[in-house]
């Protein structure tokens, strides 16, 4: 990758994050010193960024106070160079005591949906909009997002993935930068920094709501037609 290439990308994110606070209603963003720095080495490097380089600026982050409960960062796990990657809300109970997305009833779930389009979990990515889990599993908060965002932008960019699969309302609609709701996004490919994205419901939500599981088999029948491609 050349330095042209490298600052057209963070110019491209940067861009793309500005866009999203204002969208919440931000007026102001204020950097850390350590925050500005790493911007400074991305600058200057010409060094495609890892995931390993990603989860090590991440850190013991601190950046909202979803640290103050959380047992484990649940980063992200899977191929790095997976042609898929699954993006999620939050992580739960059992992500929170284990420090890996989707190994609760909800990931056990997405593990079966998985093996119906013959994929594995070793053959794709899984992440989430936030990185701690919020306290009672509530829903994740405009400044929680707001702090987490940048790290699943750089993780799908160091991916490179040829399709993301948004699940729930929070997945699809911080990546499609909307208020749509989730009824309406799922079912139909949108775009994502020029890769197919396409929304559907939380396997969580699947849980609470077993009658979605046909619109949710429709959805990743669609995913698996591209996938296969």
């Amino acid at each position: 990758m050349t330095n042209n290439q490298t600052l057209s990308e963070i110019t491209r994110d940067v861009k793309s994050y500005l866009q999203y606070i204002e969208h919440l209603g931000c007026e102001g963003l204020a950097l850390s010193e350590g925050s500005v720095e790493t911007l400074e080495q991305l600058g200057k490097g010409s060094e495609a960024e890892t995931l390993e380089m990603i989860q090590r600026d991440l850190g013991d982050c601190r950046r909202c106070k979803l640290h103050k409960q959380r047992k484990h960062i649940v980063f992200g796990a899977g191929d790095p160079r997976a042609r898929l990657v699954l993006v999620g809300e939050g992580p739960g109970y059992e992500e929170d005591l284990q420090g890996m997305p989707f190994v609760g009833k909800a990931g056990q779930l997405l593990t079966k949906i998985l093996k119906a389009i013959n994929l594995a979990r070793k053959d794709v990515y899984f992440c989430n909009v936030i990185k701690c889990r919020p306290p009672g599993n509530r829903n994740p908060e405009p400044d929680e997002i707001v702090a987490c965002i940048p790290f699943l932008r750089r993780q799908i960019r160091a991916i490179g993935p040829k399709l993301i699969c948004a699940m729930g309302t929070f997945a699809a609609q911080t990546l499609l930068q909307t208020d749509t709701p989730i009824s309406q996004l799922r079912g139909d490919f949108h775009v994502y920094e020029n890769i197919p994205l396409l929304a559907t419901y939380h396997p969580a939500y699947l849980l609470r709501n077993p009658d979605k599981k046909r619109d949710v088999w429709e959805d990743v029948q669609k995913l698996q037609a591209v996938y296969e491609k």
